[in-house]
């Protein structure tokens, strides 16, 4: 019998803001959209970047199933033991052999008689060149397929081109493509042609007083004077930003997806 299955997805979480605003206000958000599954976005979680045992169960805490990863996932070198270990800790598959960790991984869903499949890739344009992620794709398609087709994808990449590029690849393949990393949350979340979910980047959940999450004067140092300067997280004006799906279980296509900015932002001048 077909069934609605509706997945909260958390953009990447910055550091302690946004750690802190999920603390205050991802229990509203979960009382408000009824997610019967809740996946994020961790790997920026420590300090800005990389992730720690104690995020991962306080994450766990609130409701999140599962943690998906990205470029700074490996950042705190004391996470790789425990990466062994945790299925629902994630980071990019296509990363190279011998990497800590999992790339994806089939979870049962609460209260449904539906599994879900999380799948956690990597861009290599401006990024580390690893190996391909559309051909690690279906070679992760065909394990996932074999337990469910319901199939979420966490595209964790740099350039608008290269996730564009998954989404139109992977339409009709899977049921949602979220474009992750860049922070900055786009407006062009739709359900393609052949029923797959997709949006080019959810954007961040941490500090928009900010340079996508990091401290704007240091930012400002970086570019005026073209010299490394130290990675300090922002303060101020948190949000959590996110997206919510719905999956029809039957077919395992994608029925509605709508982006989630919460506080919103303002609009409109206060002068």
């Amino acid at each position: 019998m077909s069934e609605t299955l509706r997945v909260l997805f958390i953009a990447d979480i910055v550091g302690t803001p946004g750690l802190q605003i999920l603390d205050t206000l991802l229990p509203s958000l979960i009382q408000k959209h009824k997610p019967d599954f809740v996946i994020a976005n961790g790997e920026n979680s420590h300090e800005g970047m990389g992730i720690n045992e104690e995020i991962v169960r306080h994450l766990y805490s609130l409701g999140v199933h599962v943690i998906t990863g990205g470029n700074h996932s490996f950042d705190k070198w004391k996470i790789l033991p425990y990466m062994k270990t945790d299925k629902n800790l994630l980071r990019p598959l296509n990363y190279p052999r011998g990497v800590s960790g999992y790339g994806f991984g089939v979870y049962e869903v609460p209260g449904k008689s539906v599994k879900i499949g999380v799948l956690n890739l990597q861009g290599r344009t401006f990024l580390p060149s690893i190996d391909d992620p559309f051909r690690t794709a279906d070679w992760a398609l065909d394990k996932i397929n074999e337990e469910t087709g319901i199939v979420f994808v966490d595209f964790h990449a740099e350039a608008t081109a290269e996730k564009v590029a998954m989404g139109w690849y992977l339409d009709g393949k899977v049921s949602v493509v979220v474009g992750t990393h860049t922070h900055i949350p786009t407006n062009d979340a739709r359900i393609l042609p052949r029923g797959t979910g997709y949006i080019t980047d959810v954007g961040m959940t941490g500090s928009f007083n900010s340079v996508i999450g990091m401290d704007k004067d240091a930012a400002l140092r970086r570019f005026l004077l073209s010299t490394p300067q130290k990675y300090l997280s922002a303060n101020g004006d948190n949000r959590i930003c996110g997206v919510i799906v719905d999956i029809e279980t039957t077919k395992n296509m994608c029925t509605h997806i709508e982006p989630v900015i919460f506080p919103s932002f303002p609009t409109e001048s206060k002068r």
